[in-house]
């Protein structure tokens, strides 16, 4: 510990991202990114705003990019609050809606950056076992001290959990904020958008990242009442009132417009998701339901990290876990119908399909 550290910074366990490796031939499907472009008007939106003013600040209140995401959702625009990725719109959310003292609660396996913000911030937190098929303890999160947060679907498990469920939660914790965090919800079912007017402690935190294409201009956004938006905006102008540059609005701004491609792009992805879970099946694997843009796997015979290096050995990059139960998982992010056919047979050159057995 450095002795100039703060107690903030000497108690902190930073997030470990997955690995981001550049070299020619990578096969990259362990960080959950979309295998497709933006859209063109992405690109041509960004050539745009090049030409015009990158010398003048950006709006701080990104009212026009706002204004596009509430009426994509029939929201208002008081209802939206956008920031630099949703990593950071979660971060503020922390600051926000859970105080010290008081214990909040998320699932067990989850999100890795939960507890990551829980110390940072001196929030203490209780980790909720899942069950024995990965599924929310639902009741276990009803009646908090501090607040609920989990994803929606789950990650790395893959799992999503119906509207019902949700509202559960939300009215059982009539005095504390809950926090649905849908990073991947674009690739399952229905979104807990549709409460958000019925509910006034319900935030939930979508990003760019993934559906629309966009990690590489970090913008994320949360939709919920106006007076939740109201204290997201007074942490945000407390750290850095510009937490958007102009690029990253005009192309924001330009894949909330293009519904087509957006809707083409996550067909593909959800239909190569069902091709390729079938075929790891034929091979051993046993999986998780998912309503994401990822598996999540095991093989009934070979150990998970021997997987996971063995394939990194022929350049292919899959996320393997090293905690406990999840430990003999591997999480595979769903790549275009190529993509997913050279992993296919990569998997196939060292795992031997007709010793498989089914239990």
């Amino acid at each position: 510990m450095n002795k100039f550290w703060s107690s903030a910074v000497s108690r902190t366990e930073p997030y470990v991202p997955g690995e981001q490796i550049e070299m020619d031939g990578l096969l990259k499907l362990n960080t959950n990114e979309n295998p497709y472009p933006p859209s063109p008007e992405v690109t041509e939106a960004i050539q745009a705003e090049l030409k015009r003013k990158l010398h003048r600040y950006p709006s701080p209140s990104v009212d026009s990019l706002r204004k596009k995401i509430a009426n994509y959702y029939h929201l208002d625009s008081e209802q939206v609050f956008v920031g630099n990725g949703s990593d950071e719109v979660l971060a503020f959310s922390f600051m926000a809606f859970f105080e010290p003292g008081k214990t909040i609660r998320f699932p067990s396996i989850s999100y890795s950056f939960y507890p990551v913000y829980a110390k940072l911030f001196d929030i203490p937190y209780e980790e909720i076992p899942l069950n024995r098929d990965f599924s929310l303890a639902m009741d276990k999160f009803f009646q908090t001290d501090g607040g609920v947060i989990f994803p929606n679907p789950n990650a790395p498990t893959s799992l999503y959990l119906d509207l019902k469920h949700i509202t559960d939660i939300i009215e059982n914790n009539p005095n504390r904020v809950v926090i649905i965090d849908e990073a991947y919800i674009d690739f399952a079912k229905e979104s807990a958008v549709g409460l958000v007017n019925k509910y006034e402690n319900l935030l939930v935190v979508q990003t760019m990242s993934k559906s629309r294409s966009l990690a590489g201009l970090r913008v994320g956004f949360a939709l919920g009442h106006p007076e939740l938006i109201e204290a997201l905006n007074r942490v945000k102008n407390s750290f850095n009132s510009y937490t958007l540059d102009r690029l990253a609005i005009a192309g924001a701004e330009a894949a909330m417009m293009d519904v087509n491609y957006f809707n083409e792009t996550t067909r593909k992805v959800t239909n190569t998701r069902e091709w390729v879970a079938e075929d790891l099946k034929k091979i051993g694997f046993s999986l998780i339901p998912s309503d994401t843009n990822f598996l999540f796997v095991q093989h009934y015979k070979m150990d998970a990290f021997d997987i996971y290096a063995k394939l990194k050995e022929q350049n292919v990059l899959v996320r393997h876990f090293n905690k406990a139960p999840i430990d003999n998982y591997l999480r595979i992010t769903i790549g275009t119908d190529d993509d997913m056919t050279l992993l296919l047979s990569k998997l196939n050159s060292f795992i031997h399909t007709k010793s498989v057995v089914r239990h």
